[in-house]
């Protein structure tokens, strides 16, 4: 009677604590982006320069994730972000001190490399934490992370205004990150549940068993990445309106991606997660058509308001759905987070080579038919994978 009273209480403390996690990780990430271009400007770098330093920070994470999923194992999932926890806040004020081209592509590798280790074993985490809570709750995870993104650039936004440099930018944040996170270990940043023995080969690529899963991850963060970089291009070239003007359409979906979050659990309780996904994908199909076919400010707003409802639990669902798929959940996130993130990696410059062919229009339709593909497919994908 007791052992089963004990695994019937759900880990409130380690979800707070998780939550906790995802928002100071997006607080972090939030005030590095708006840090960038203060970055470009002090160092006087070119575009293709600074294209080559974000392109150190993708692949610090792609190279970092396969080896994330070890780290559970090994340490315990809740040890280990706490760890990659601090690793992240050291490395977040570091861009801020590069004298060059050269150690800034360093430092964003390392900072890249923390980020995306610190994104496998918090999702791990938490979907052992969804494990025991028997109920679907990785969305609330995500809305947080969502949330710390929009609260780190207003931060950001206004210790720029209040002229504070590009130094105080980062390491004020990373305090504030810092603080976050040693209160979340100490409230209840601990393993749950029996440890899975560590596979000996260091890294987990995707395999069989969540290969399907890793594809989805690809195609959902193909587009995520592909609409901000060129949403605000697309509408600029085509409603030949000013940037601030041009920059409405990812505002729409950073939005509304962030609201959808907050409701994610429940709609995924009510509907399941294969009717979640595949009614996403085709939201967003709808609302890339919407904005590729009538291109105005305001079906800019509709449409990719639309898109980000459809992708905003298609995520989580599916990095819930690959944590339950391997012995370790951080195994199975690791294997759908580095095929997510070179998605997101791919996409920008995948819709440059095509625009340079087809031109912009056409080669954004490529965005139709992964969301498409989400859609059809993604729903059998999730379907056979249930909480334990």
């Amino acid at each position: 009677m007791t052992s089963h009273l004990a695994s019937s209480i759900k880990p409130l403390k380690e979800r707070i604590a998780t939550i906790g996690v995802f928002l100071a990780n997006g607080f972090g990430i939030g005030a590095w982006a708006v840090e960038v271009p203060r970055i470009k400007e002090s160092l006087a770098l070119s575009d293709t320069a600074l294209g080559i330093a974000l392109f150190a920070f993708a692949l610090g994470a792609i190279v970092a994730m396969p080896l994330a999923g070890q780290l559970a194992p090994r340490f315990g999932s809740g040890r280990a972000t706490a760890l990659l926890g601090a690793a992240f806040v050291v490395a977040l004020p570091l861009p801020a001190f590069a004298p060059g081209m050269a150690a800034l592509c360093i430092v964003l590798f390392m900072l890249g490399a923390a980020n995306g280790a610190l994104d496998v074993s918090m999702n791990g985490h938490a979907s052992t934490i969804e494990t025991q809570w028997r109920s679907p709750i990785m969305s609330s995870f995500h809305a947080a992370w969502s949330a710390g993104g929009l609260l780190g650039a207003a931060t950001g936004a206004l210790l720029q205004k209040g002229g504070v440099g590009v130094i105080g930018g980062l390491l004020l944040p990373g305090v504030v990150i810092g603080i976050v996170i040693v209160a979340a270990a100490l409230l209840a940043l601990r393993d749950l549940g029996p440890r899975a023995a560590a596979s000996s080969s260091g890294f987990a690529w995707p395999s069989g068993g969540v290969m399907k899963l890793a594809m989805l991850a690809f195609l959902c963060m193909l587009v995520e990445g592909a609409v901000a970089d060129w949403s605000a291009v697309y509408l600029r070239s085509t409603l030949n309106q000013e940037a601030s003007v041009a920059a409405v359409g990812y505002s729409a979906f950073a939005l509304s991606m962030a609201a959808c979050r907050i409701v994610g659990d429940v709609s995924v309780r009510r509907f399941g997660s294969s009717k979640v996904v595949a009614l996403g994908g085709l939201i967003a199909v709808a609302g890339l058509a919407l904005v590729l076919s009538l291109p105005t400010v305001l079906t800019a707003c509709v449409g990719f308001a639309m898109v980000g409802i459809g992708l905003a639990n298609i995520v989580p669902v599916i990095f819930s759905a690959a944590g339950r798929s391997t012995d370790t959940p951080a195994i199975g996130v690791s294997m759908a987070a580095t095929a997510g993130y070179a998605g997101f990696l791919i996409g920008p410059p995948l819709i440059g080579l095509g625009a340079g062919w087809l031109g912009l229009r056409l080669a954004l339709c490529v965005l139709v038919l992964a969301a498409a593909i989400v859609c059809l497919l993604g729903g059998r994908a999730v379907r056979g994978v249930r909480l334990a």
